[in-house]
């Protein structure tokens, strides 16, 4: 069982599905079944996820001060898991939220972090919290950024998912890049090609490891070590219900394996596996494999 510190925004979120993007204007419709409410957000969804998995986690994140903690720990109940609530602090005036549009692979996403950018979190919190940690992952948000100095101060490798790489995104983000050992980057809107965006980054931040997902054509992995840059196709366990939130399975399970046993090539592959069930469910934070499921899904395809 391996220890991660995550750090991240946890959310209110409400997923739509719809018949076309962008969205025909209609003044009313009543449809069963395509309206999801629940919790999600990155960092929540990657602590789940690496919860899920077995190992032990402290999640870093703050909710509004009006939302209790009780809704939070009753929502994972209800997929029976044990994901402590003792690191998400009430500190925000309001809580941040989301609504995604969904159609056939393609999403719309409009987002309100509320006043998450300006509020600070509690740094000797997370001191005490780092130190008998084997990996930080964090996000690119404004509240995560005093953990890059406590990671290397205690010398604690870290994971960062940045998704987007646009160019006016970028300057916000420099210092996660550079601190990164572990980079996850989405092609949801590169400006450039694939592998010139992971030559870029290679070059310019010299990170041991970058991710790259690349929708349904799989993944793009490379590795400093060996200096190899490998593309691995999906693979098929359910059947596509929505794609989001794939990205975070993805990056969590691929760091839960990668911790557990520094083989990034095997890690990628059952992280290939993770990401394909969970995107039969819909809702960011649900669809989780067990090591068990993963592994009598390995022996099927590549045994």
């Amino acid at each position: 069982m391996s220890k991660f510190m995550v750090a991240g925004f946890v959310q209110m979120e409400t997923i739509v599905k719809v018949e076309a993007l962008p969205v025909p204007y209609k003044q009313f419709e009543s449809i069963p079944d395509v309206v999801n409410s629940g919790i999600g957000g990155a960092g929540f969804n990657e602590a789940m996820a690496l919860r899920w998995l077995g190992n032990e986690v402290d999640f870093m994140s703050m909710v509004s001060r009006s939302m209790s903690k009780h809704q939070i720990e009753t929502y994972l109940a209800t997929y029976d898991v044990d994901l402590g609530m003792d690191y998400v602090l009430p500190m925000l005036d309001g809580m941040p939220t989301s609504v995604i549009l969904y159609c056939r692979g393609k999403k719309q996403t409009f987002e309100d972090v509320k006043d998450i950018r300006h509020v600070e979190y509690d740094l000797e919190l997370m001191e005490r919290q780092i130190q008998d940690k084997d990996m930080v992952l964090m996000s690119n948000c404004n509240f995560c950024r005093p953990l890059i100095g406590l990671a290397r101060q205690y010398h604690k490798p870290i994971a960062v998912n940045v998704r987007s790489m646009r160019a006016e995104k970028i300057a916000n983000k420099e210092d996660f890049l550079k601190a990164a050992d572990i980079l996850y980057i989405s092609d949801d809107d590169l400006e450039n090609e694939h592998y010139d965006c992971i030559q870029e980054c290679r070059e310019k931040y010299d990170p041991e490891i970058i991710i790259m997902g690349i929708g349904d054509k799989g993944v793009i992995l490379y590795i400093k070590e060996d200096n190899s840059l490998l593309e691995y196709k999906p693979v098929k366990t359910n059947e596509i219900v929505n794609t989001i939130g794939a990205g975070n399975a993805l990056f969590s399970s691929f760091l839960h394996y990668y911790v557990k046993t520094k083989d990034a090539k095997e890690a990628i592959k059952n992280a290939l596996l993770f990401a394909s069930y969970k995107i039969g469910f819909v809702g960011t934070s649900n669809g989780f494999m067990t090591e068990e499921q993963i592994e009598q899904w390995k022996k099927l395809i590549w045994m």
